[in-house]
């Protein structure tokens, strides 16, 4: 069969810039489609093609999909990106006979939300065995009818039923590398503007060792935490050819503390000279310091860290698990080594003018070499959402992208926003 996979065109509107005119505050993503590099690894009897619409204009990915004429289009979204998926599914319908299948974040956390008639199969969670399962179901000539678990049939106007995917090491397929092949025409483009580096993506682990409220990744694992061995690691490393920096893409990369030194001992065994981006949790790196030591001997070069707050209140709710003496230990520590620290900050809608003087003054302090501030947001599907759905003002998700305040903001709105973005740009002109 012929399967394209496409990742949608950066999407989301934005408040500030709509109703102020504040356009400093504006976040263009542009990393390169890894989960669907990944979808692509087990396919090795079908013909794929990835069209990367944060790279290309939605001309070209028609045209390709008139010369290509794809029997399965795959779509993958954030929350942002939803109702741009629904859109070009109902544009995949009008073309031709393909079958729409939906998976990501969004799909994962609220699969109900594309539970239309433009779409005809939901992948949830953890999706490489289960999209393969399915592919390998259409290639015998089924109709759907044995859908395999963390896959959906779509049934609109009834609940959707399925049955949930019980995840496991056998789900990362190991002996499948990334289809990196398949976007190498735009490898030039994946970058990190800010930081002016030209990078490539690996993972090490899927899931997280902790439930943090704001956060969608402990469910696209059922709750597992499920890593890469060592020698699979290195192989998709290599793979990546002479591209000097590599990021780590999992949610909490030292999650397990024994395999990440296993894989740090055999990166320093190898011949592999890169610079290696990672997530690492603050308590992770108050209680194993020595663990980021041997990392920095191995190419660790920047951590980031979700420091999220100051205060001991939000981070209780938030479930952060540590407090604000662990995170100047972790900084401590942090420059100790001559990490570069993206500090990761939550702006609560709750923020008050001292709140956003005080994450100012912490973030200078502390010399903080990339502070990233977002305004909290309760993503559907996520333990934050539903503690605060009944304050939700904004329902479209479009304006779900981390910018936006979608619940009330104790400040005048304006006046919050404006005081977001006036923070945004000194912090860029300050560190």
């Amino acid at each position: 069969m012929k399967i394209l996979l496409v990742n949608p065109p950066n999407a989301g509107r934005s408040i500030p810039e709509e109703e102020y005119g504040i356009t400093s505050i504006r976040q263009i993503f542009r990393g390169e489609p890894f989960s669907l590099e990944v979808l692509a690894a087990p396919l090795h009897s079908h013909d794929v093609l990835i069209v990367d619409l944060k790279c290309v204009d939605e001309a070209t990915l028609w045209a390709q999909f008139d010369r290509f004429a794809p029997d399965v289009v795959g779509l993958t979204a954030l929350t942002c990106e939803a109702n741009t998926v629904l859109r070009l599914a109902r544009d995949v319908k009008k073309r031709g006979n393909a079958r729409v299948v939906v998976g990501g974040i969004h799909a994962t956390l609220d699969p109900a939300f594309f539970n239309r008639s433009e779409v005809d199969y939901i992948v949830l969670g953890l999706g490489k065995k289960s999209f393969s399962d399915l592919l390998e179901g259409f290639s015998r000539g089924g109709n759907g009818e044995t859908i395999p678990p963390g896959v959906a049939k779509t049934s609109p106007g009834r609940p959707l039923a399925f049955t949930p995917r019980r995840y496991s090491h056998d789900d990362l397929m190991e002996d499948d590398a990334p289809r990196y092949d398949l976007v190498a025409q735009w490898r030039d483009q994946y970058v990190i503007e800010s930081l002016g580096l030209r990078m490539g993506s690996v993972v090490t682990a899927y899931g997280c060792t902790h439930r943090c409220a704001f956060c969608a990744i402990p469910g696209t694992t059922g709750g597992q935490y499920l890593t890469h061995k060592a020698e699979t690691v290195l192989r998709d490393i290599r793979a990546l050819g002479d591209i000097p920096f590599i990021r780590l893409l999992d949610a909490n990369t030292f999650g397990n503390p024994r395999a990440a030194e296993e894989l740090c001992e055999a990166i320093l065994a190898s011949s592999i000279k890169k610079r290696f981006f990672a997530d690492v949790r603050v308590d992770t790196i108050v209680n194993h310091p020595g663990l980021l030591k041997r990392w920095k001997e191995a190419g660790l070069h920047a951590v980031v860290v979700g420091f999220e707050d100051l205060q001991p209140e939000r981070l209780r709710t938030y479930e952060k698990k540590y407090d604000g003496d662990a995170i100047r230990q972790a900084i401590a520590v942090l420059h100790e080594l001559g990490l570069l620290i993206v500090g990761d900050f939550i702006v609560a809608p709750d923020y008050k003018e001292e709140d956003f003087r005080s994450v100012e003054a912490f973030i200078v302090e502390n010399r903080i070499q990339v502070p990233v501030l977002s305004i909290l947001t309760p993503i559907p599907g996520t333990p934050l959402y539903e503690a605060q759905k009944g304050q939700i003002t904004i329902s479209d998700l479009d304006y779900y992208t981390f910018t936006n305040a979608v619940v009330p903001t104790a400040l005048p709105e304006k006046v919050f926003y404006s005081a977001y973005s006036e923070l945004v740009r000194r912090l860029h002109d300050k560190v």
